[in-house]
């Protein structure tokens, strides 16, 4: 029985690099039949629901994962992403900071990946803030963003639909849905643009401080450490860098993971500041 589930496994992992999804998806779930008891099953078929924008179903596979393995680190990082989907930024940095957790304690080579996402959510929880201070301050820039949202929405499900109907193929299911929330955004941008030129106590500069920025990718850090020189950078742009070469960036000496200390003042720093200003993720 398991060779079986193995082998729906690897059929499944061949339909998936073919980009069918949905195939994909049918094998997996196959293999979670004849074995219900491997995670891996679970979390192969999150990432082909992930890809189908099927976000509850995804999230289902991946409670599933963690029944089977607590520590299942892909788990934990496509529930997040589920969860931010389904519009729970708080459910989702709990479960990207965990993802986070698994991922240096298993020393995976994700770390610079899903810390981009815990980024990602850290932005969504401002904007719920953001949002509501909005409201607080008028209604009507609220309820224009909120139109433009659903707006969004409808297109969004469209494109899914045909994807689902097999109208379209997954190539252009993806250019679609990223042309759509590219024009959306920039929407949204230029009307809290033209609301904040309307409301002169908005026009405050947007600057990030020098010592948050990482000196390597030159974004806000997430989690910052400090070098044996007394240098600080964001952990996984670091542990990246050291995988090509196990030297100090700035001095070239030798330099491993075991050597770096965590900034944990310039840590909350960063975290106080993307609190206040989520803005900064994509600054």
């Amino acid at each position: 029985m398991s060779d079986q589930a193995m082998q729906y496994k690897a059929q499944g992992n061949e339909l998936f690099a073919q980009e069918d999804y949905k195939g994909a998806e049918a094998c997996y779930t196959k293999a979670i039949l004849k074995n219900p008891r491997n995670d891996i099953f679970y979390t192969n078929r999150a990432f082909a629901r992930q890809k189908l924008k099927q976000w509850e179903d995804c999230l289902n596979d991946c409670l599933m994962a963690i029944q089977i393995n607590k520590d299942s680190m892909k788990a934990y990082f496509f529930l997040a992403e589920a969860q931010i989907e389904l519009g729970h930024p708080n459910e989702a940095l709990s479960s990207g900071l965990m993802a986070y957790d698994l991922c240096l304690r298993q020393k995976s080579p994700s770390a610079a990946k899903i810390a981009e996402l815990i980024l990602r959510v850290k932005k969504e929880k401002w904007a719920v803030k953001e949002k509501e201070r909005m409201r607080r301050r008028g209604y009507l820039v609220v309820e224009l963003e909120e139109r433009l949202q659903q707006a969004r929405e409808s297109e969004r499900q469209a494109i899914i639909g045909k994807l689902q109907r097999c109208e379209i193929d997954n190539v252009v299911a993806k250019e679609e849905l990223e042309i759509l929330d590219d024009l959306s955004r920039r929407k949204i941008d230029e009307l809290k643009s033209v609301f904040a030129l309307a409301d002169p106590a908005n026009l405050k500069p947007r600057e990030v401080p020098d010592y948050l920025i990482d000196n390597i990718t030159f974004n806000i850090m997430h989690d910052p450490v400090v070098t044996k020189n007394g240098r600080s950078y964001d952990r996984p742009t670091l542990l990246e860098h050291l995988r090509q070469s196990e030297t100090d960036p700035l001095t070239r000496e030798p330099l491993h993971d075991s050597d770096l200390r965590p900034n944990l003042a310039l840590k909350q720093a960063c975290d106080e500041f993307l609190e206040a200003n989520g803005w900064a993720v994509d600054w």
